[in-house]
């Protein structure tokens, strides 16, 4: 079975020219943000955030002594940040306590999911926070072209790009008043998109390959939540013409296994992680599952080999779906097609 490389973000922002210095910002700045108004006063020096693309994105912009604390992990942390990431409080490694996060006066709030902070956060809403003087920002990769009122992980109205992604970064540059590095990070990522997919371009694919993305299980024996059409698997999905077999809007539905099975995936993509919310966040339960489920082995991709281990934070909207795009390009250049 294909492993992931290494998912290594290079990004050295000196390599790429980004023509004359951007404008400072202006405070206070007035943002518009996965539908509200907010404006920042002044740039942050105590940001908590809650979501991992948030803290890598900050941490990628060169902000990591704003950083007093984090929460909600997938992944260890890029390579690259592991020594600034090891110096700064972790609040919990998935949700946080909205007590846990206002106990450290942050001045600002930096969010992956609106289901953490939102109209309806778990964490708490913006209102709470604002209340208390904290502003709230949320990456737009989780809003923009996605319907979070749905429930669950919400269901995209439009096909997410990295577009979203690189707007987060910009805004936050901004809302740091650090334009150049947000401009710079966006071509390192652009740059990188680009040679990923011209990678999967030259793979000269056949035609009708097909894929399945498992990210997780809230028990082995229950339906998987399967990667909907429109996400960041989706993305990758679109890119090397693969069509993604769960043809759902939502982000991350549950697809009974047999349902799976009957559609009989060219390739099967599993999220490898650290967290352990679920049995099946364990890769080696996954791979275990797949061995010996009387369904889900028979299926074509498992027999034949073609299991591609991603990472799972890949997976979602970050920065890190262009990482994951390198990773099934590469893993889909090892594999055999054909009976």
């Amino acid at each position: 079975m294909q492993t992931a490389f290494a998912l290594v973000a290079a990004i050295t922002v000196n390599a790429f020219a980004t023509g004359a210095a951007a404008q400072p910002t202006d405070y206070p700045l007035s943002l518009t943000n996965c539908g509200r108004d907010i404006t920042i006063d002044r740039a942050p020096q105590s940001t908590i955030t809650i979501g991992q693309s948030a803290t890598e994105i900050i941490y990628a912009l060169g902000l990591a002594d704003k950083v007093v604390a984090t929460s909600v992990w997938f992944s260890a942390v890029l390579p690259e940040f592991a020594d600034a990431n090891s110096r700064i409080e972790r609040l919990a490694d998935n949700d946080p306590s909205f007590e846990s996060v206002v106990s450290k006066n942050p001045d600002l709030v930096a969010v992956q999911y609106e289901w953490h902070v939102g109209p309806s956060g778990i964490v708490g809403t913006h209102e709470m926070f604002a209340d208390l003087g904290i502003a709230t920002y949320t990456i737009p990769a989780d809003c923009d072209t996605k319907d979070n009122t749905t429930g669950g992980d919400g269901t995209r109205t439009g096909t997410f790009t990295p577009s979203s992604i690189y707007k987060g970064i910009k805004e936050l540059s901004a809302i740091y008043d650090v334009q150049d590095a947000g401009l710079e990070l966006v071509a390192s990522l652009k740059s990188r998109e680009a040679d990923a997919i011209e990678m999967a371009q030259n793979l000269a694919l056949p035609d009708d390959i097909t894929a399945a993305f498992w990210f997780s299980s809230a028990d082995l024996q229950t339906d998987p939540y399967m990667a909907g059409r429109m996400g960041a698997p989706g993305y990758m999905m679109d890119q090397l013409g693969i069509e993604n077999v769960v043809q759902s809007d939502e982000e991350w539905p549950t697809v009974g296994w047999e349902t799976i099975a009957r559609a009989d995936p060219t390739v099967l993509v599993i999220a490898e992680m650290d967290r352990r919310r679920y049995p099946a966040d364990n890769i080696e339960a996954k791979l275990e599952f797949l061995r010996t489920d009387p369904v889900a082995s028979q299926m074509t991709a498992v027999r034949k080999g073609r299991v591609v281990v991603m990472d799972a934070h890949a997976m979602s909207a970050t920065m890190r779906t262009i990482f994951g795009l390198e990773t099934l390009a590469m893993a889909l250049s090892t594999f055999e097609f054909g009976s």
